[in-house]
């Protein structure tokens, strides 16, 4: 068993492009089904090892597209899904579902069932904040090897994460503050302190919230980090 690792990342500026984006694929807009309708995702490459992009409360699905460009010429096949409860709200209709891990859960294992039937070997979820809480909860709402890995930036946190399943790793800033002004860190220390085994613990500086940390002197180390989860064997 793997003992749980707590890292501190500072920022390498010097350091060369993580990869050449020249020859990175572009997004082709698909349809996954689900049990009560459908989910609009954008895929980027192909291959057998896929990761599934899931957004935070204020994206949606082509908020990825530069994480996801380099994620596909690290050579995944990756799909960034909508959420359908962000996007109804965001056209004025009414969802309990919006701030629900367990509603938001099955748009993500709906993708990973699909990428599953559609020859994937090995599948990974990156989510930011409400996007990370419906990741977290869908791996204790997955089968066993359903989910082999989930990536949680600052995410919105679940009843239950000692039930979940999969390689895990956490990542936050250290001073991103929540509605309360209290910050982040302190809810995330818990969760993953509750999480079992195998997990990590990334804490980066700074102040940047979720998927606002690529937009941050962070992301670099953010995506290097993050390739280096998926990318181990």
């Amino acid at each position: 068993m793997l003992a749980p690792l707590l890292l501190l990342l500072l920022v390498s500026a010097s350091e060369p492009p993580l990869v050449q984006l020249d020859a990175a694929p572009e997004a082709r807009t698909i349809s996954i089904p689900a049990t009560d309708g459908a989910i609009t995702a954008d895929v980027y490459g192909a291959g057998e090892r896929a990761v599934v992009l899931a957004h935070g409360g204020r994206f949606d699905r082509t908020s990825w597209k530069e994480q996801a460009r380099v994620f596909a010429a690290a050579g995944f096949r990756v799909v960034a899904i909508d959420f359908r409860a962000a996007i109804a709200s965001r056209q004025g209709k009414e969802t309990p579902c919006l701030y629900d891990a367990s509603c938001l859960a099955k748009d993500i294992l709906a993708t990973v069932r699909y990428l599953r039937r559609d020859g994937a070997k090995e599948v990974s979820i990156v989510g930011g904040s409400l996007g990370g809480g419906a990741a977290a909860q869908a791996t204790v709402e997955a089968k066993t090897g359903e989910i082999d890995r989930v990536v949680l930036l600052a995410h919105m946190l679940i009843d239950e994460p000692a039930r979940m399943k999969g390689r895990k790793l956490f990542i936050v800033a250290r001073n991103d503050l929540g509605g309360s002004g209290k910050p982040r860190l302190d809810g995330i220390r818990a969760q993953f302190e509750r999480a079992p085994d195998p997990k990590e613990m990334v804490i980066l500086e700074g102040s940047a919230h979720a998927q606002f940390l690529f937009d941050s002197d962070q992301a670099k180390p953010l995506l290097d980090e993050i390739l280096r989860f998926l990318s181990e064997p």
